[in-house]
C-alpha cells in the first residue's frame, strides 16, 4: 500500500491517510477482504504517531470502508455501492466545484483536473 503525507496539506494527517486508503479502494488497488497494514507499520512507514493512524483507521471503519477486528487487524469491507446517498455526494461535489471556481479555475481546467485525478486513481494506485 502506497501512501504519502504532505506537510503542506491543510488536511490533518489522519484525514490524509484515510483519504489515501479510500482512493486506493476506489481505484481498485485494495479490494474487498484485503488486509491493511498494521497501524504500527503505517505509522513507522510514514513517520507519524501511532494514534494518528489509529484515528484514520477508526474513521474508515465509521465510514464503512474497513472492518477492524482487534488482534486481527483491518480489512477492506464489502461495499454495496449505495452506502452514501447520491444527494449527499452531489452536495460535496458542489462544494468542491465552488472552491475551484473561487480559486480561479475555469470550466476546462476543472474538467481536465477531474480527468487527471480519475486517471491517477485508476492507473497507479498512488495518492498524491
Amino acid at each position: 500500500m502506497f501512501l504519502t503525507v504532505d506537510t503542506n496539506d491543510s488536511r490533518p494527517v489522519y484525514q490524509q491517510i484515510a483519504d489515501g486508503v479510500k482512493a486506493l479502494i476506489a481505484g481498485g488497488h485494495l479490494r474487498e477482504g484485503a488486509a491493511l497494514p498494521s497501524v504500527r507499520q503505517v505509522a513507522g512507514d510514514l513517520g507519524v504517531n501511532f494514534n494518528t493512524v489509529a484515528t484514520a483507521y477508526r474513521q474508515l471503519q465509521d465510514d464503512g470502508f474497513v472492518t477492524i477486528r482487534h488482534g486481527a487487524g483491518a480489512v477492506v469491507a464489502a461495499r454495496s455501492g449505495g452506502d452514501v446517498p447520491a444527494a449527499t455526494l452531489r452536495k460535496w461535489l458542489r462544494g468542491v466545484l465552488a472552491d475551484l471556481l473561487l480559486a480561479g479555475f475555469g470550466d476546462r481546467e476543472i474538467v481536465a483536473a477531474v480527468r487527471e485525478e480519475l486517471q491517477g486513481l485508476r492507473a497507479k494506485g498512488r495518492v498524491r
